[in-house]
């Protein structure tokens, strides 16, 4: 007689999850990664429809059925009336509360300038959606996600916080302002079984990093890394993976700088 081989489930198992800016850069890794442990995934974008069909798509045609294990959902995340259109269109599509919401979605002002140099207006900006939209989201997950086990709120930071570096003033302080409310939500949240932490990458090759970065600034960045080499984005891809699921159930309140000691 035959014994038949278990089917093994994955760690994230049908479980659904947002993830915030995932058209592109560390989002979409990220996106891509979750899929990879059987998520079922919302693709946020603000603007770039074309960028995040294509990650949706590819997640769909790995598949093995013909059931959409991706779908794609506009979102300006400042807008608490769009940020609720997320949430709802992931709830109304896959028929099931949330387990995750990856917050993903940032902005930083490409000049590096000085505080004495950054405009109201790039300030304003960069909090818009850095702090206010980590807040919206939040907010929103707090009140949606599944109970009792499996809920997982992961908010991207920046090690930019930790070194202090000139020329990213607002943007360091906008990511300063999203790791001290992810403190106090953790402990907000008790007796839901929902976790709350925030993932800080350093230094990674993305579109957003190499935007403004000259090829010395780059290289003195290697230098600085004891594994001399800029973060990929496949880097905290999985360091969020791991958050998302089971295994990270004992991780709450904290912040993870992912920079490979650059920090």
């Amino acid at each position: 007689m035959t014994t038949p081989t278990p089917t093994l489930s994955l760690p994230l198992q049908d479980r659904v999850a947002i993830v915030t800016g995932s058209s592109r850069g560390i989002g979409k890794a990220i996106a891509i990664h979750l899929a990879s442990l059987g998520a079922k995934l919302v693709i946020n974008y603000t603007s770039n429809k074309e960028q995040a069909d294509l990650v949706a798509n590819g997640i769909n045609s790995s598949c093995a059925d013909s059931t959409p294990r991706a779908i794609v959902a506009q979102a300006n995340v400042s807008d608490p009336a769009q940020v609720k259109f997320l949430f709802e269109e992931a709830e109304r599509v896959f028929g099931s509360q949330l387990h995750v919401l990856v917050s993903c979605a940032g902005v930083l002002d490409p000049k590096y300038p000085s505080i004495s140099n950054t405009s109201l207006e790039d300030f304003d900006h960069i909090f818009s959606v850095n702090t206010r939209g980590a807040f919206l989201c939040c907010k929103e997950a707090a009140n949606r996600l599944k109970h009792g086990g499996g809920g997982r709120i992961i908010l991207l930071s920046s090690s930019m916080v930790g070194e202090l570096r000139p020329g990213f003033g607002a943007y360091a302080a906008s990511k300063a302002a999203v790791e001290t409310m992810i403190r106090i939500l953790a402990k907000e949240l008790k007796g839901t079984g929902i976790t709350a932490n925030c993932v800080a990458p350093g230094p990674t090759a993305t579109e957003m990093y190499f935007d403004g970065n000259t090829e010395e600034q780059i290289k003195k960045s290697i230098e600085e890394n004891p594994l001399g080499r800029l973060g990929e984005a496949k880097d905290i891809a999985e360091v969020v993976a791991f958050m998302a699921t089971d295994a990270s159930e004992w991780v709450n309140g904290q912040v993870i700088r992912a920079n490979g000691g650059y920090v």
